[in-house]
């Protein structure tokens, strides 16, 4: 599917969002600058997170209370697994939570394998992006 600006990707996020369990591990990658954050923002906006939401590349992992509270992991400044379980992020991986996870591939041996794979790339209009989603590992169905 595509989107044609940041609005449309937040409210693909909160509709998606709508379809997230507490447990589930949601995977997102894509270029630096692609979307990843802004389609947190809409999947925080569904969970009805109030307040202003930013990508936690400074300090690894956001996390918003709610209903089903949100865990929100940036893991660019990680080398791999080891510093991911080092920085003790593996505790926040739970059943009573849902995890989205940016920048996943440099932790991979760390995620869970049932999981939803979320890919944003850039399309060729300047605000177009190109999101890709597939379950992995027994991951239920989830409509778009």
């Amino acid at each position: 599917m595509k989107t044609m600006s940041a609005g449309q990707t937040e409210r693909l996020g909160a509709q998606m969002a709508a379809q997230f369990r507490a447990g589930d591990v949601v995977l997102l990658s894509g270029e630096l600058g692609a979307g990843k954050t802004v389609f947190t923002r809409g999947v925080a906006r569904g969970f009805g997170v109030q307040g202003h939401v930013v990508s936690p590349t400074f300090v690894l992992l956001r996390c918003y209370p709610g209903p089903i509270p949100l865990h929100h992991f940036d893991l660019y400044r990680l080398s791999d697994a080891d510093a991911f379980y080092g920085a003790g992020l593996a505790d926040f991986m739970g059943e009573e939570a849902v995890c989205l996870v940016e920048w996943p591939e440099r932790c991979l041996d760390a995620m869970p394998a049932c999981r939803l794979q979320v890919r944003i790339e850039y399309g060729p209009a300047e605000d177009e992006r190109i999101i890709t989603v597939c379950k992995e590992g027994g991951f239920r169905e989830v409509l778009l």
